[in-house]
């Protein structure tokens, strides 16, 4: 009994072992490309707009009153931060980086929520921005892993 104990234990191993050696998927490699093109581009857009709203506070209309009322440099300010941020880790994808998969997730996250209370300034693009967004941490969390195991 002890020895089929071992042999089955070493088989584990063995499997475990062999599964960590193999090569990550198409798909896998793809969706974190798409990620941190995204990031990238997330990035850019919060950057532009919170440049945007900087440079002119003027530039976006508010309709009405919104819980989430902010000074509109102040929005500008943040957008101008957590696009830096993305941008950076979305070139940090390309090296495989758990850190950066880490911060892409993270700011993906906080974007979404950001861009929702940015909705009343900037409607459509905060929608399509937070769609991506989910986008981005679907891949991140789904085939990340299969990334960094080369």
């Amino acid at each position: 009994m002890y020895a089929t104990r071992n042999r089955r234990a070493g088989g584990v191993r063995g499997k475990v072992a062999m599964e960590s050696q193999r090569e990550p998927s198409g798909w896998a490699i793809g969706w974190i490309t798409f990620a941190a093109f995204m990031l990238i581009m997330i990035g850019t857009f919060h950057a532009i707009s919170g440049l945007a709203a900087i440079v002119d506070d003027t530039f976006y209309a508010l309709g009405q009153e919104y819980v989430f009322k902010f000074d509109t440099t102040t929005w500008g300010w943040i957008h101008l931060i957590g696009g830096v941020i993305a941008v950076l880790a979305g070139f940090g994808l390309f090296s495989g980086a758990v850190w950066a998969r880490t911060v892409g997730v993270i700011v993906a996250l906080i974007s979404a929520i950001a861009n929702f209370a940015w909705l009343p300034y900037s409607p459509v693009a905060a929608i399509v921005i937070i769609a991506i967004d989910i986008a981005v941490i679907w891949a991140l969390t789904a085939h990340g892993r299969d990334v960094t195991m080369r």
